[in-house]
């Protein structure tokens, strides 16, 4: 079992950053491909980034490309999401995921066994 708890979310003005942290508990989080997705109130949850086990290969969505980088540290079962140029459409719940997704598949929610409780990010206009 993996146990993941986000942290870092806040209040951010239009154009700030933030960076959220993903603490995991568990022997085989470093096995794991990890991912971020957020969702907003009344919308489906969303694919935000993805990153390898290994951590050499990530991909983003179309809309955060260019301004958020995830990452992740082993070492200490960590995984984070820096945010840049905040935009008020990136307000929402994000929640960190960990798991075995098919390679071709890492954007769909059902990829991922295990999830975060959310930490909420609101970016005023």
């Amino acid at each position: 079992q993996v146990q993941l708890v986000e942290s870092g979310g806040g209040l951010v003005q239009f154009g700030g950053s933030l960076r959220l942290s993903c603490a995991a508990s568990g022997r085989t989080f470093s096995t794991c491909d990890m991912a971020w997705f957020r969702q907003a109130p009344g919308k489906e949850r969303e694919f935000v980034a993805a990153i390898s086990w290994s951590g050499r290969r990530s991909d983003y969505a179309d809309s955060v490309k260019g301004r958020f980088t995830i990452s992740r540290d082993n070492a200490k079962s960590t995984g984070y999401l820096q945010m840049n140029s905040l935009k008020p459409e990136d307000t929402a719940v994000y929640y960190c995921a960990a798991g075995h997704p098919d390679e071709l598949k890492y954007e769909r929610v059902y990829e991922y066994t295990y999830w975060g409780q959310g930490t909420q990010v609101t970016v005023s206009s």
